[in-house]
Parts: structure tokens; sequence; C-alpha cells
């Protein structure tokens, strides 16, 4: 299996080098060179089959020609030490819930997975390397819990300074050791913007052996689609002849991506729903055939606060650029914080069910439903990583977790830099130390 880049299918590398550099040097993203199918069996064997061995089976599926068996269940077994259970408000709608890992958002799958192969790769005899990454919130607290002490890894994770909650920030600057963390004077896009620019950049690029731990890297999508497949495993044994529908709360949108990609590798999902925030540029895009990124406007849905999605290319791509396509394979749906704030309302009016802001949107978008069709919205992060929103906007009480309990009070460690790229160049090169 080779891996291409969207600016260039020409340009073809491994798996190793995909995951290593991130980013192609033309500023592309890898994607892998073909879809391969699942066979019949895989699908007729899914009831039996637990969240591991699924993972297993689509990573031989996506990657056996690089990794062999015993390398696959490793990462695969290594990296999922938690569940993904669907839980049923109705007999038509379903929360799929994705907060059970350790950082408590959906981002545990991408990043564990991640570690586990880069940690086998430099194993292998790759030299120090140093991850950067961008966060809006959850991403930074995954990649930071999955590489922390990861031997031959130094973590660099960007944050838009005052744009994160409390506990998110807690899990972004508190880890210390490997984990360095730095806020950045503007939002995620410009940290998202420093770290591609830092990737083209051949000065620091002589200094550090760089990759990126963002939805950038091909390595987060692959076991994202794993959770995919285990909800329809779930949901099937009671939905009977109705079509699937997932409703995928989205920001850089690798997530919804992932799905998209499962839907390639033969998943019988009838279509995704796109659900943002205020920053809507793709159902926008779904309903104009105008992709037209802008500058993120801050929510109460932060994780989503992003006006120019990295992922939007590789959906592009799995289309052919063909709008068509993906119109029917996509519907976009966004509300704004009041609609948010409603919908959280009401799920726990309704349901008693507590949904976080990002959550809570994809919910709603499940009123878009026909008859026949079965919905799943993804769940994904834990409700107290909002603690105030959700409190406040639910009046009641949310239990916080251990994971979380464990790093209030912890000592701050972070660096702030403005949105500039020069200041982060300088910053980089400036430092002294092992990479």
């Amino acid at each position: 299996m080779y891996f291409y880049s969207t600016n260039n299918k020409g340009h073809k590398v491994s798996l190793k080098t995909a995951v290593m550099e991130s980013l192609a040097p033309d500023n592309g993203l890898y994607m892998p060179e073909n879809f391969t199918t699942l066979p019949d069996t895989f699908f007729q064997n899914l009831p039996s089959l637990s969240l591991q061995e699924i993972g297993v089976e689509i990573t031989k599926n996506m990657l056996g020609s690089e990794l062999n068996e015993s390398e696959i269940e490793t990462i695969v077994y290594d990296a999922l030490t938690f569940p993904a259970p669907l839980v049923p408000l109705d007999s038509q709608k379903y929360a799929l819930e994705l907060w059970h890992g350790p950082s408590l958002a959906f981002k545990d799958f991408g990043a564990r997975f991640m570690a586990k192969l880069m940690g086998h790769f430099i194993a292998t005899g790759d030299k120090t390397q140093t991850i950067l990454v961008a966060t809006s919130g959850d991403t930074g607290g995954a990649v930071a819990a999955g590489f922390f002490n990861t031997p031959g890894i130094k973590v660099i994770i960007l944050f838009p300074k005052g744009k994160v909650s409390e506990l998110q920030e807690m899990q972004l600057t508190t880890f210390g050791g490997n984990i360095e963390a730095i806020e950045v004077d503007g939002n995620f896009d410009d940290c998202q913007s420093l770290v591609k620019q830092a990737f083209l950049d051949k000065e620091i690029n002589n200094k550090y052996h760089l990759s990126s731990a963002n939805s950038i890297n091909i390595a987060r999508l692959i076991p994202q689609s794993f959770y995919y497949f285990e909800a329809y495993k779930q949901v099937k044994s009671v939905s009977k002849d109705k079509d699937i529908v997932f409703s995928v709360p989205s920001g850089n949108f690798g997530n919804l991506t992932a799905g998209l990609i499962g839907k390639k590798m033969g998943l019988p999902i009838k279509r995704f729903i796109a659900a943002t925030n205020s920053n809507h540029i793709v159902p926008d895009y779904l309903i104009s055939g105008k992709y037209e990124p802008k500058p993120s406007v801050p929510t109460i849905s932060n994780a989503m606060d992003v006006g120019a999605p990295s992922n939007f290319t590789r959906i592009m791509d799995l289309y052919q650029h063909d709008y068509q396509s993906i119109k029917k394979d996509m519907n976009g749906f966004w509300l704004d914080d009041e609609g948010t704030k409603n919908a959280m309302k009401e799920a726990y009016t309704k349901y008693n069910y507590i949904c976080d802001p990002h959550g809570a949107i994809g919910y709603k978008s499940l009123d878009t439903l026909s008859n026949n069709e079965v919905g799943i919205f993804l769940e994904t992060a834990h409700p107290a990583k909002f603690l105030d929103t959700c409190q406040t906007v639910l009046e009641t009480e949310i239990a916080i977790p251990d994971a979380l309990l464990a790093i209030k009070g912890k000592a701050k460690e972070s660096t702030t830099l403005s949105k500039d790229f020069k200041s982060f160049k300088t910053y980089l090169l400036d430092k002294n130390n092992y990479y």
C-alpha cells in the first residue's frame, strides 16, 4: 500500500514516510492509493467481533502489506483499551459515546493508535521525533495522554490562548516531561497555520525530525474508522431493515472523513450529516457548491471552531471533486450557540441524556431523519470537559470523572507566543534541546 499526496498523485510514499512526515513536501495530505472493500465474511462475522478484533481486521485490510499480523495486533490491542458504547435515546436516535478513553474525548482512538504506530517505527531505527500538534481543545489532551513518556518522541502542543475550556487547558499544560504547551495569541486556524508552515520551513526541518498528530496525519484517521463499524454492529441488531445515518460533529473534518473511508471499505451507511456550529463552511458548500473558508468565530462548541478545515481536501479527493457525489453521501447542518443550548436542554429534558455542546448539535441534526432511517450521533467528549457551559445550561451538577479530578490543582506549564510565524520559528530554532 502506497500513500499519495492530494496535490500530486504521482508523489507516492510508504506508510512509514506518510506517518512520520505527516504532510507531503508539496503541502498535500497523504491518502491511501486504494481502498479495498472488506470481504463478505467480515460483515457476516461482525456481530461476534470485539472492537479490537474489528480494528485488527480493518488495519490488516489497509496496512497488511506494510505491517505483519502480530505487529498490527500489538498496536491495536495496546491502543484500544476502552469501549465505544451505543446508548439508545429512543428507537430512532442513538448516541455513540466516544469519551471513555484516558482524555475523555474521541481523539483518544487516533492519538493512541498513532503513538503505538510511531513507537513501532522509532523502535525499528528512526531518530528522535518531534510532534507538532494544533488543538482547538480535545486533540491536544488526547495527544498528550497518548504520547506521554513515549521514548524518542517530544510533543509540542499549540492551542489558542483563552479559547479552550479550563479543564481542556489543564489537560494540555500539566503533563510536563516530553509534553510542551504553547499558548498562541490567536485562534485555532492560526495554530494550524503555524504547524503547516513549520513543516515547509527548511531551517526548522534541518534541526527537527517533524511529524504531526493532527488529523492531517493519515494515522489518525485509520483508527477513527473502527468505531463506525462498531456502532453499525451494535445498532444493526435492533434497526432491522432501516437505513443508518451518522451525524458527525465536525471541526477539521477528520472524524467525518474517517467515516467516509469506512463507507469506501464497504460499510453500508446511507448518509452522513456534517454537523457544525456557526463555523458552517462545509454545510454552506453542500448547499451552494462553493467552498469558501473564513476566519473562525468562537462558540461554546470550541473544538469545532475551524474556518478552514484541513480534511475537506481529503473529502474532495475521495469523491474526485464531484459535488453531486458528495451531496449524495453528505448533508449539512449547523446551530448557533443559542440553538446549541436549546438542543442540550431538549436532550436532557426529553431523554435525561447529557450532551456536551458538540454532541448536542449532532443530536439535534437527527430531527432531519426520515421514518425509514435510524440516526447515530457521535458524542465526542465528556460533558465535564465543558463543565461551566453544561451546568449553566442544564441547571444541574455534572459529575467530574476521576481522570479530570486528578489534574485539578496541578501546576500549569506553558509558553505564550504571538500568531506570527517568525516568533514561532525563532522559538524553535533558539531552543537548546535533545532533538
